[in-house]
């Protein structure tokens, strides 16, 4: 028996067949376009997910079936996905009717800064954990109803359904049988919750959102739905395993108990430690967030900082400055030089995430001379990374309740780079643990998919599948570097 996982990033789809001993038996990855239509606009088109998905799981059924584990078939299904990303479709065709808006999209901030809604911040980060900021799916479905009424009226008379981008594939897998979301995703709508488990009546009336318009939301893990043959590639299967990404992540790297944390080093970058039973209230930036939903209802929690721009710092090297030709030329460009010689970047390309929630920054290179190379930069950029991550550290430790985290797991694309690694350690103190296995997106849902068709019977029995492969000891940082860098972000705020 394995299962199919499917992970549905920012920027492509992930496929891996797992086996029960946790091997990857095959993969499948196929891109998706991005779009632009405006500064601070980010869009995805549906439909080009959708076929994605279905050529990222085609390419893995075909690996396994040339393979030696050709008779390993999947079971079962588990799905994880891009968080607060809103996207609707019609309920029986399918079709959606606009483009779907992306969780780096910034088009919401103005919205946000009207009177209704500073009034309203206490109260909604009370109920959500979650701060008012447009990352989070409310505010821009309020901005559908407000700028797309032709799209608002088919939510409102209930022929175009509403939810992120793990209820859309679920939709489209079953033939449009089923509109389910998992606790994880729904916690991070700011329509949900933390304390009742369910949307609020409170926030759907400060948003304008019609509860009708939203999917059902189910544990992370069990009989959650079934996919229609004709719609999904002749696979009638059941779908075990739901999560948004970076709970996936935190489960697949076997974080499960409180006090335990990892940091997903993709597009960008998420800091998470899982804190139990407990939803602590976090006021240096942090976002409370359900961690795990179990198939009887209880509910365990996390702290995260999400760091909007990381590895996509470096696609902008590549793809903007162009001073590399691969992602993966970055370490070896930056190891030219000992350090950034005074150079200072903040990839702020849409604002700042945690602990900053500054949405109106914007990204800014300081402290060239005629010195500085192209191996400074690169060099400037990594630090950014490690930098952005060190500020969220550094907030989640104060809160109130929280543990002395003593060691970090990562993974993500970015992980791959040593000399990242090496400056992350450095500057949290703390020892880095890379697993074998990075893909623990993939991995965490697959184990969950797992859990719930039977492959597994408890978490224990996943938690310890990915081992750990290399460990990076911290040494002495380089503690003037990140207050130059704090104070290139101070003055950001200042102007923003």
């Amino acid at each position: 028996m394995s299962v199919l996982a499917i992970d549905a990033g920012t920027t492509g789809i992930t496929t891996l067949v797992v086996s029960a001993s946790g091997a990857t038996l095959a993969r499948g990855y196929h891109e998706f376009e991005q779009h632009f239509p405006a500064p601070g606009w980010v869009e995805h088109d549906p439909e080009q997910i959708w076929q994605a998905t279905l050529a990222s799981v085609r390419q893995a059924l075909n690996e396994l079936a040339q393979s030696a584990n050709q008779g390993d078939t999947p079971s079962c299904i588990g799905v994880t996905n891009q968080r607060e990303t809103l996207v609707l479709w019609d309920k029986q065709t399918l079709r959606a009717p606009t483009n779907a808006i992306v969780w780096q999209d910034r088009r919401t901030s103005a919205l946000l800064s009207d009177k209704k809604f500073v009034d309203a911040a206490v109260e909604v980060r009370q109920r959500t954990g979650l701060p008012l900021d447009p990352y989070f799916t409310s505010s821009k479905l309020l901005w559908v109803k407000r700028n797309l009424p032709d799209v608002w009226r088919g939510v409102a008379a209930g022929v175009t359904a509403v939810g992120t981008v793990e209820s859309y594939l679920v939709a489209r897998m079953t033939g449009a049988r089923t509109h389910i979301t998992d606790a994880t995703n729904a916690s991070r709508t700011q329509l949900y919750n933390l304390h009742t488990g369910d949307w609020d009546d409170w926030l759907l009336d400060l948003f304008e959102v019609p509860r009708s318009a939203l999917p059902v939301i189910t544990a992370n893990y069990g009989n959650l739905a079934t996919t229609f043959a004709p719609a999904f590639l002749d696979l009638e299967l059941p779908i075990t395993g739901l999560a948004g990404d970076q709970q996936a992540a935190l489960f697949g790297q076997g974080a499960t108990s409180a006090g335990t944390a990892k940091c997903t080093y993709g597009t960008g970058a998420f800091l998470l430690m899982h804190t139990g039973s407990t939803v602590i209230d976090n006021n240096d930036g942090m976002l409370a967030t359900v961690a795990l939903q179990h198939k009887n209802g209880e509910r365990e929690f996390a702290l995260e900082g999400s760091v909007f721009v990381a590895g996509a710092a470096v696609q902008w090297l590549r793809d903007g400055l162009q001073i590399i030709d691969t992602s993966a030329e970055v370490e070896a460009l930056s190891s030219q030089v000992p350090d950034s010689s005074g150079v200072s970047f903040v990839p702020a390309f849409t604002g700042l995430g945690a602990p900053f929630w500054n949405p109106d920054a914007r990204g800014e290179i300081v402290g060239i001379t005629r010195g500085t190379t192209k191996a400074h930069i690169a060099r400037a950029t990594l630090e950014a990374i490690a930098f952005q991550v060190k500020a969220v550290f550094d907030a989640m430790t104060k809160a109130e309740n929280s543990v002395v985290l003593t060691k970090l797991r990562v993974d993500g694309g970015a992980s791959v780079n040593n000399l990242l690694m090496q400056i992350q350690a450095d500057q949290l103190g703390v020892e880095i643990e890379r697993p074998e296995n990075l893909e623990t997106t993939a991995l965490g849902v697959a184990y969950l998919a797992g859990l719930g068709a039977g492959i597994w019977n408890s978490v224990a029995d996943v938690s310890n599948l990915n081992k750990v492969r290399t460990r990076f000891a911290p040494e002495p940082a380089d503690a003037a570097g990140f207050e130059a860098w704090m104070q290139v972000v101070k003055q950001l705020a200042g102007r923003a």
